[in-house]
């Protein structure tokens, strides 16, 4: 059996490990990624991106949603990740995201928000699959790249569609690899994965499986993929604030992080958005990350509760830095 700290090969690519960082929606961009791979993450994938914003040229997404940073290039490869329905739009947004520097690139094809799969992509495209493989083919073509599609099991609890796509997708879209997150669209992250089908998966399919959900700690994940002989694992949620995650199943660390180093890694963060956005917009932005890493600090839960507030209401970066600290002594 391989072990997470093997490298493998997805296409013509080499990946250093098997442990990798999940797409995280309106969270991973490049800094989120290299922090992944700070820690030693052997690949990450973006954020979700719109294919038609591609298309259409929005500023913003092609600006900094696509921006690929030198830095998050060295420990291994990046990919892309892109959704949309229609393959004119994917062959032509998928050529963009070659040229900005991608090493691959990853479809969306489990995504259970409505506001994705009303527009035909998504877990949509687990309903029709002709569509989805004629996506995954523009894609390949239009990049030249390796390309991944991200299944749900099916589109409601029962049905096995995305089981059924993969093996379409490798062998008529000549897809390199797929991701598998062993849970219904319609359940969203509940429930329990359905690991069996995924070691079903990866017995019968002719390409790389990288198992998703319910990777929430080292030992989840380390006995998921075991029992699954997945090719790799994707952190998603567990990583959130969370990166020595990494560290831990590559064996590189046992204990859990100190307050010290918890803010330490907080500062960098917030460094990195002002980096990424600017200083007035990442004061906005990292709202989102405060909970994160106060989750982290060991506090007792008023005092979390405290902490957390009180970062939501800082009007700046300063002020957050100055909380967190004085909280955590």
């Amino acid at each position: 059996m391989s072990s997470l700290t093997d490298s493998w090969t997805l296409g013509p690519l080499t990946v250093p490990n098997r442990v990798m960082l999940a797409p995280l929606a309106g969270i991973g961009n490049w800094f989120v990624r290299l922090q992944a791979k700070r820690y030693g993450a052997g690949m990450a994938v973006s954020e979700m991106v719109s294919s038609h914003a591609i298309f259409h040229g929005n500023e913003r997404t092609c600006r900094e949603m696509l921006r690929i940073d030198p830095r998050e290039r060295e420990p291994g490869p990046v990919s892309v990740q892109l959704f949309g329905g229609e393959p004119d739009v994917m062959r032509l947004a998928a050529a963009a995201v070659a040229r900005a520097g991608a090493d691959a690139i990853d479809l969306n094809m489990g995504c259970p928000v409505p506001k994705v799969c009303k527009t035909g992509a998504g877990a949509a495209l687990l309903d029709d699959p002709d569509r989805a493989v004629a996506v995954a083919k523009a894609a390949r073509d239009g990049s030249g790249l390796p390309v991944t599609v991200k299944l749900r099991s099916g589109r409601r609890p029962g049905e096995e569609s995305g089981f059924d796509l993969a093996r379409r997708l490798v062998e008529e879209a000549g897809v390199a690899a797929i991701g598998f997150h062993p849970r219904s669209a319609a359940v969203h992250h509940k429930g329990s994965p359905d690991y069996e089908l995924a070691a079903r998966l990866v017995e019968t399919l002719g390409a790389p499986v990288i198992l998703s959900g319910g990777l929430r700690d080292a030992e989840r994940a380390r006995a998921a993929f075991e029992q699954t002989g997945a090719a790799a694992v994707m952190l998603a949620r567990g990583a959130l604030g969370n990166p020595w995650l990494f560290q831990r199943l590559l064996g590189a660390r046992e204990s859990e992080p100190t307050r010290e180093e918890v803010l330490s890694e907080l500062g960098w963060t917030i460094d990195r958005a002002v980096e990424h956005l600017g200083e007035e917009r990442a004061t906005r932005y990292v709202r989102k990350f405060y909970p994160w890493y106060v989750a982290r600090l060991g506090l007792e839960k008023a005092c979390a509760k405290e902490l957390g507030e009180s970062l939501q209401r800082v009007p700046t970066l300063r002020d957050a830095r100055y909380t967190a600290a004085l909280a955590a002594c």
